[in-house]
């Protein structure tokens, strides 16, 4: 079952998509769980981690859709996301929170059964391992992929992904127990654990990210760490 949502403060447009979907459900074997929300302020404020699919309106009065799509990307990097628009000049601007593509009102179902089609043969969706979190600024699900390294913040532990860094409430303990099983991630020091994926290299006591940032790593850690790193490397080539 898929989690589709959809966000218009045009009821009727929402009518009528639910229609669009219940069709492609009939028609395709598949199975939506369907979400409504009148507005962006009300889609964030009930967020969550198992959304598949967001159909979102660019224009809506309270919090347009352009605005809620760059809140999403913040705490969800994963979602597919298709704008609704009846001007298509706001489109590309969508682009850049990582829209799927956009659909012209009025909606047209072979239009809609066409990108549905293409969404779903590529998507992984909960295959896609991940990992979610609730802090004091919000809801995240963030893919371990996209998770470049943890380090210590006190008693519990910060984030870095994407272009921003999140507080989990979790000591690093938990965190590695979580993430190591997970051949991608190892210790490099008693603070910090890596995601292999981005290091490019190694100088003296640090690892050099893609990214261009340096992670510390500990005397006592470095053979077990270089040694992961090495079988990791090797089985990349």
């Amino acid at each position: 079952m898929f989690h589709i949502v959809l966000c218009d403060d045009e009821k009727e447009l929402m009518v009528e998509l639910k229609e669009l979907l219940h069709t492609y459900e009939a028609q395709n074997g598949a199975e939506f769980c369907i979400s409504e929300f009148c507005d962006g302020s009300e889609l964030l404020q009930n967020y969550q981690s198992d959304f598949d699919l967001i159909f979102m309106d660019i224009q809506m009065e309270k919090m347009n859709g352009l605005k809620t799509a760059e809140e999403i990307r913040k705490r969800d990097d994963s979602v597919g996301l298709f704008f609704l628009t009846s001007l298509p000049q706001y489109v590309f601007k969508g682009y850049e929170y990582r829209a799927v593509n956009y659909l012209l009102k009025p909606l047209k179902y072979g239009r809609l059964k066409m990108e549905l089609d293409r969404f779903f043969a590529g998507y992984q969706g909960k295959d896609e391992p991940y990992i979610s979190f609730s802090n004091d600024t919000g809801r995240y699900k963030v893919l371990y992929k996209n998770l470049r390294y943890a380090e210590t913040c006190k008693r519990n532990v910060l984030l870095h992904f994407e272009e921003q860094e999140q507080l989990i409430y979790k000591n690093m303990k938990e965190i590695s127990a979580l993430l190591e099983s997970h051949r991608k991630f190892t210790r490099c020091h008693a603070s910090f654990l890596v995601n292999m994926a981005y290091v490019k290299s190694v100088e003296n006591l640090e690892a050099v990210l893609t990214t261009g940032e340096r992670i510390p790593i500990s005397q006592p850690k470095r053979k077990d760490f270089m040694g992961k790193l090495a079988e990791y490397w090797g089985d990349m080539l």
